[in-house]
């Protein structure tokens, strides 16, 4: 099921499927939002969670000493999602704990994912409850893929990336045979500067871990014409960016709250870094804007 919302500068979709956008137009009738294609990537923009990413061997132990195994990016982006509001003001999606869920992550929850449109930004909110009686760990993470090129007339490497800052970081190194970062080894990414040209090469091996960025905000843009993107990710330490290796015409932009089992780790998943750990009956929020430019 797809719920339709827009105002005078964007039309969006938000599909059940996932609780996740499926579509962003502007008034001229441009998609931003990559459609999906299996030969490169047949998702779209999936909600991570419990999990960002991977666990190793995708097992760790949770909940003094229960072991959960879960795939990567979690346990929901796949599931249909129930629609609580749909408004013309407020497209609301949200997913609870069932049998299924409990036997991968032990934990009764509820995940609830909100979009409004202000102007030329979409304000995405994850609703984090757990209407448990013991305190839940887990992440949260967004995965949109963009179009890129966004015309007929560019071509991918048209495209840079401009960041709030000029930034000095590097790149923690990933492993994708294990799934692991590594955070130790450091490659060199960007260097006094807050633009960085596509290229493909940059994902020849696998995605990019931003994790000691400056910037909370990222454009992707181009110099041919007006058009672009921009993401707005305070509530989120961490930005993974990634395109695959057969030159597919996306990038995602991806803002985690926390990473991939990292190989200085152990596996116990309340003590994996930046995890949220949420209170009896309690709830956390999580605030993501996409605004087109």
């Amino acid at each position: 099921m797809e719920k339709v919302l827009q105002n005078e500068n964007l039309s969006i979709v938000v599909n059940s499927f996932g609780g996740a956008l499926s579509s962003i137009r502007d008034k001229e009738g441009t998609e931003y939002l990559w459609q999906g294609d299996k030969r490169y990537w047949s998702g779209q923009a999936p909600v991570l969670f419990p999990i960002c990413g991977s666990l190793r061997n995708d097992r760790a132990v949770i909940g003094g000493g229960k072991e959960t195994c879960m795939p990567r990016h979690g346990i929901v982006r796949k599931k249909e999602f129930v629609l609580e509001k749909a408004d013309g003001e407020e497209i609301v999606y949200s997913i609870a704990a069932d049998e299924s869920t409990l036997a991968q992550y032990p934990y009764d929850f509820k995940l609830s994912v909100s979009y409004r449109l202000s102007g030329k930004t979409i304000e995405i909110k994850y609703t984090v409850e757990n209407r448990g009686d013991v305190v839940m760990p887990c992440f949260l993470g967004a995965h949109p893929g963009f179009n890129c090129p966004l015309t007929d007339d560019t071509v991918y490497e048209d495209y840079y990336l401009e960041f709030e800052q000029a930034e000095d970081c590097t790149a923690a190194v990933n492993h994708p045979d294990t799934g692991l970062v590594d955070r130790q080894s450091r490659q060199p990414f960007l260097q006094g500067t807050n633009r960085l040209p596509l290229d493909y090469k940059y994902f020849a091996v696998d995605a990019v871990t931003l994790d000691r960025l400056k910037s909370r905000r990222v454009r992707l843009a181009t110099e041919k014409h007006n058009k672009g993107i921009e993401v707005d990710f305070a509530d989120f330490p961490y930005l993974i960016l990634w395109s695959t290796a057969n030159k597919s015409p996306f990038i995602a932009l991806e803002p985690w709250s926390g990473l991939s089992t990292c190989t200085d780790e152990g596996d116990v998943f309340e003590e994996k870094a930046d995890v949220s750990l949420i209170e009896p009956l309690g709830k956390k929020e999580f605030k993501l804007r996409i605004s087109i430019l």
